[in-house]
């Protein structure tokens, strides 16, 4: 079964990120353009391969969200100094979390000068150089305005930028009218159109959609451990109560997503030592919203439908809909429990992780309650041990993978000497 459409798969990426920083995203939208312009002129890649370029030049940044947070809404100050440190942790994360990793040099070396890149041997290296004209391009015109002229690069053309990419840009914006199509807006429909080639496996996608538990890291590292947590048990629990593969498979999405709208919600707030005021309550609980948003037309129904669910409660209770138990489908009472039980066994803020008798004791009151169906409260109360054990080791190899990250990247750090 397709959950995901190959475009979709960018759009999703996309959106992401740009609730963590629209002004770096929209940025990458617009660089991503003018490369795709730049190399259809050249006729040398074929649509699905511009469509993975266009990909990777989105992302090109994609390193910043880790190492330039504080930098990241001045773009001329960020694209100004030492670019190095975001452009290898791009280069590590694509390279170790996508499906596309020989693309990941082009994150690597999309701030080389020019005349240090042409030396090197690399099949992109000349998608990495139109990267990094086209970035200059975007981040000087949006800062000068109207006193900016595109020709002022000239004079670094064969040192710092490539003067045959330089070419190309010049007679691009000419005959297609580059700048205009990007103060106007209008390139996005080219550009949505372009991602309509995108191929990718289940298997790419599958690579993907977990890239994006490490995507919301950059907001908040508790919810990649929340996430994961969540994933674990639920798929635990569909396992005990011998669901389908299938219906299986759609609460692993599910699970995998439905917290994403906590990317729109105040960082301030979400981390505030204490307990919230009512009308911060209020402010988080529009993170639903937010995902319905960013989900709808994109994701599969049925998997949206279960993660828009994981706040609602059997006694109509919950949130938004306030359904009922007989509105509630197993599946979508299994992410709630999945939920519930992430939150209350990671630490918080305001409280540290609750202990096994503790979250026992929860789980036995809201069935008496008629908050939570039975089966998956009983599937997961009856083999607690096992599936938390299940979850540390889970938890463990995620963790293992940011340790190996941020060793490449000190590694990478020390002998480019940032």
């Amino acid at each position: 079964m397709e959950y995901i459409k190959s475009k979709d798969i960018y759009l999703l990426m996309r959106d992401i990120l740009k609730l963590i920083n629209p002004t770096l995203m929209e940025h990458g939208s617009r660089v991503a353009y003018i490369v795709y312009k730049m190399l259809q002129e050249e006729n040398r890649y074929e649509e699905f391969e511009l469509a993975d370029i266009v990909m990777v030049a989105t992302m090109h940044d994609i390193g910043a969200y880790k190492t330039e947070k504080t930098r990241m809404n001045d773009m001329l100050q960020y694209e100004t100094r030492d670019s190095m440190a975001h452009s290898i942790y791009g280069y590590l994360f694509f390279k170790y979390l996508s499906p596309v990793p020989d693309l990941s040099k082009v994150m690597m070396y999309h701030c080389r000068d020019y005349e240090k890149l042409q030396a090197t041997d690399y099949a992109y290296k000349d998608v990495a150089a139109y990267v990094n004209i086209a970035e200059k391009m975007d981040i000087y015109s949006n800062t000068m305005g109207a006193q900016f002229d595109p020709r002022m690069f000239q004079k670094q053309a064969g040192t710092k930028l490539s003067a045959a990419g330089l070419d190309r840009f010049y007679q691009c914006d000419a005959k297609y009218g580059i700048f205009s199509k990007l103060k106007d807006g209008s390139y996005k429909e080219e550009l949505r159109e372009i991602t309509g080639y995108m191929l990718f496996s289940n298997e790419d996608k599958k690579t993907f959609m977990d890239m994006l538990i490490y995507c919301m890291g950059f907001a908040r590292e508790s919810m990649v451990l929340d996430t994961v947590t969540t994933i674990c048990i639920c798929e635990e629990i569909a396992s005990r109560l011998s669901l389908p593969d299938q219906e299986r498979e759609t609460i692993y999405y599910a699970a995998l997503l439905h917290d994403l709208g906590m990317l729109g919600i105040s960082q301030e707030i979400l981390q505030a030592p204490r307990r919230l005021k009512p009308e911060e309550i209020k402010h988080v609980r529009t993170h639903v919203g937010i995902t319905e948003e960013k989900l709808k037309n994109k994701v599969d129904a049925e998997v949206v439908s279960i993660a828009l669910a994981h706040h609602e409660r059997g006694d109509a209770g919950g949130y938004p809909k306030r359904l009922n138990d007989q509105q509630i489908s197993l599946q979508q009472s299994v992410l709630q429990v999945g939920d519930v039980v992430s939150a209350l066994v990671n630490k918080r803020s305001f409280r540290e992780a609750a202990p096994k008798q503790q979250v026992l004791r929860f789980l036995n009151e809201e069935v008496a309650k008629k908050r939570f169906k039975r089966q998956p409260v009983m599937a997961l109360v009856d083999s607690y041990d096992e599936v938390m054990t299940h979850v540390k080791q889970e938890t463990a190899r995620i963790l293992k993978m940011y340790q190996t990250l941020n060793m490449q990247y000190q590694q990478v750090s020390t002998k480019y000497k940032i």
